[in-house]
């Protein structure tokens, strides 16, 4: 049962095993067509868990994936999820200038709204890699026609983190416009922001970590983001040679992972983002997290 009315927002970062970055050195971008897919048993196992919980989410889509793997995108529209762009490549922002990133973001987003018939509102940076000073990146969002991004994590930590941003959805005041953005859950120990908002998070952490950000969350009344990627949920995945480091990060807790997010869904609610954004947008601009570059 759920423990309160708060809906927060489910997320699904869809890529494919061999996509992740932690695996780059061992899987080349030329390789991808010629790998095994597993990404559709997986993305059935996260929509049999989200139905059963009569929970929608919010899934951030590779262009790459709409292209090669068309039917698994149909098949989370079709069971009433939204479809939202995680860039095409999967390549960084910190890895891209203007022209690359808005290409990008382009070619996805039409990418994906070919293939759905529906408007794509939103975006997620590979590896949350908006941080500071790379605010431009929210300039050319909003002049693609995006309306809101969930690419902040307020964290320090070595690769990604935006440790200065609100650690609620807000609105950021651009230029060019505004855009809404949906930051990654936390929660705070001895004052300290801790990550919780799942992913290697939720197979690294105990499971306590998570419920406890969502948990506070609710109590104040506002939505918090979850994330996944189908990758987490498959034990059965091929093993690439990498770094022990990386073998760890990438591997462990695979096997338990898809039983603790059927407990996250059953003890919270869960909507997707843009069914929220109507709502954010009638606020006035926070206190703006991307200074001006």
């Amino acid at each position: 049962m759920h423990s309160n009315r708060t809906s927060h927002f489910f997320t699904v970062d869809v890529e494919e095993y061999f996509q992740v970055k932690a695996l780059e050195s061992a899987v080349s971008r030329d390789e991808w067509p010629s790998r095994p897919s597993r990404l559709a048993q997986s993305i059935d196992a996260l929509l049999e868990a989200l139905d059963r919980h009569n929970a929608r989410g919010t899934f951030f889509v590779l262009g790459w994936i709409a292209k090669h793997r068309p039917e698994v995108v149909r098949a989370i529209a079709a069971a009433g999820h939204e479809i939202a762009s995680h860039g095409f490549w999967h390549e960084r922002v910190t890895a891209l200038d203007r022209d690359t990133l808005r290409e990008d973001l382009r070619s996805s987003k039409q990418t994906l709204e070919d293939l759905t018939g529906v408007e794509v509102a939103g975006y997620r940076a590979p590896s949350f890699s908006i941080i500071p000073g790379w605010e431009w990146a929210f300039d050319i969002l909003v002049e693609e026609g995006y309306r809101y991004d969930s690419s902040l994590f307020p964290i320090r930590r070595n690769g990604y983190g935006y440790p200065g941003a609100p650690r609620v959805p807000h609105i950021i005041r651009r230029p060019g416009g505004s855009l809404a953005e949906f930051p990654l859950a936390t929660t705070s120990i001895l004052r300290y922001p801790i990550p919780a908002a799942g992913g290697g998070y939720l197979r690294q952490f105990p499971l306590a970590v998570i419920r406890r950000a969502f948990r506070d969350a609710s109590e104040r009344g506002e939505p918090a983001t979850f994330y996944i990627h189908p990758w987490e949920i498959d034990p059965g995945q091929p093993r690439l040679p990498v770094s022990v480091l990386n073998r760890i990060r990438h591997y462990r807790g695979l096997d338990t992972a898809l039983a603790r997010i059927d407990l996250i869904l059953n003890e919270f609610s869960f909507s997707t983002i843009a069914s929220y954004l109507p709502a954010l947008e009638q606020r006035p601009a926070t206190r703006l997290t991307a200074g001006a570059a």
